[in-house]
């Protein structure tokens, strides 16, 4: 079996082992890197200089103009807005993606003060980006102390592209406001429905739902011009050959240090991108209260009220929200016959709705549900509809 090549001497030594490999351990881990590429971007520490992982997957040839949105549809309940997609920005200030099926959860949202929105400046992201400082710094003074000039070009040219990556890719978030605030502006309370049959109700004012749901978040980039950061990108693309061509030439025993050192990195990116996005959100300029229904979970975060079925759960954010016509408007339900009247009794079932505080937990607004089983009352209509129509096809009576 082939293992290390021996000397004149028969013996096996450490310079003769080949590690070519590391030079693809610095461009791995693209997932990692993307999974929160916008907002560690977002961050003033992006210009740092340091080793990361696949620097090559933020040297786009374009770059993102908005924020990725999430999947769920958005209804102004007084407004009239639709929207077939989250903001990203409304799902980060209030996470609700993660609740099980067919639950209905109530949060309140109001602006606190004109700060915007913004990363944090202490987070897991600040942690793994000073990680890959100290790396580039430990990596260029062994370099230097293993007199390899190989692998200082190539500490130099790798930790120096990140910053060069930074300043093209530095961008600032700009919400959307309401430039007239004159007159009488109706709530801006939203039904969010995702994908999973459970809903979010915010009931908040209308520069908030426009903030958060409505309109468009804008980045605006530090670089603006076009042309400059392709230009940018190219000059990256030849740091970045140029850093793994001298890598591939650097010492054994230095090699053996940027192996660890990425490998480091790359678990350390991971496991960045495995938390919840909204611990590298600073979102103090928001507060969000919890509310819940009088049947909600209170041992769980948000105080989600849980169902069995969608139908119910329908009902439940009827209750809440004291209408129907958004239900309508983001075609909740089928557009049939027994739907229509299920939905007239459900509306006039929650107009007498009204709010109290949850004996267990004093200052919570419960809304209270009503004693109806919406579940039944649809399964009588839908059979009513289904016996009408089957004697329509056999002739047997006229709609009326």
């Amino acid at each position: 079996m082939y293992w290390l090549p021996s000397d004149e001497n028969g013996k096996t030594g450490l310079q003769e082992l080949q590690l070519d490999i590391v030079g693809f351990l610095a461009i791995l881990g693209e997932g990692s890197v993307l999974a929160n590429a916008q907002v560690s971007t977002l961050s003033r520490w992006i210009f740092l200089p340091r080793l990361i992982p696949a620097p090559q997957a933020l040297m786009r040839p374009t770059r993102p103009i908005r924020l990725e949105p999430f999947p769920g549809h958005v209804t102004g309940i007084v407004s009239g807005n639709n929207r077939d997609d989250i903001n990203h920005v409304g799902n980060i200030v209030c996470d609700a993606s993660n609740l099980a099926n067919f639950s209905v959860r109530v949060v309140e949202i109001k602006r606190v003060g004109e700060q915007p929105l913004k990363s944090k400046t202490v987070a897991p992201l600040t942690v793994v980006l000073f990680i890959g400082f100290a790396f580039s710094t430990l990596l260029l003074a062994l370099s230097i102390w293993q007199d390899d000039g190989m692998s200082v070009v190539a500490t130099v040219l790798l930790s120096l592209l990140t910053s060069l990556i930074g300043y093209g890719n530095k961008w600032t978030l700009g919400l959307s406001q309401r430039k007239v605030k004159t007159g009488n502006v109706p709530r801006g309370d939203v039904v969010i429905r995702y994908p999973k049959g459970s809903f979010l109700i915010v009931r908040c004012d209308e520069d908030v739902a426009r903030e958060l749901y409505f309109a468009p978040e804008s980045i605006d980039y530090l670089l603006t011009h076009g042309p400059a950061y392709r230009i940018l990108s190219l000059v990256g693309t030849m740091m970045l050959m140029g850093g793994v061509i001298c890598l591939a030439n650097a010492q054994i025993q230095v090699q053996i240090a940027w192996a660890g050192s990425y490998m480091l990195l790359g678990a350390s990116y991971w496991i960045v991108a495995a938390l919840p996005s909204k611990m590298h959100w600073d979102t103090s300029c928001y507060e969000v209260v919890n509310e819940c229904l009088s049947d909600s979970s209170m041992d769980k975060k948000g105080y989600p009220s849980e169902n069995h079925t969608f139908t119910q759960a329908l009902w439940k954010a009827i209750v809440v929200s004291k209408s129907t016509s958004w239900v309508r408007r983001s075609d909740a339900c089928p557009d049939t016959r027994a739907w229509g009247y299920w939905l007239s009794d459900a509306e006039a079932r929650s107009g007498d709705v009204g709010l109290s505080n949850k004996e267990n937990m004093p200052g919570v607004k419960t809304w209270q549900v009503p004693d109806w089983d919406p579940q039944a009352a649809l399964a009588e209509l839908l059979n009513d509809q289904a016996t009408t129509e089957n004697k329509r096809m056999n002739g047997g009576v006229e709609e009326v």
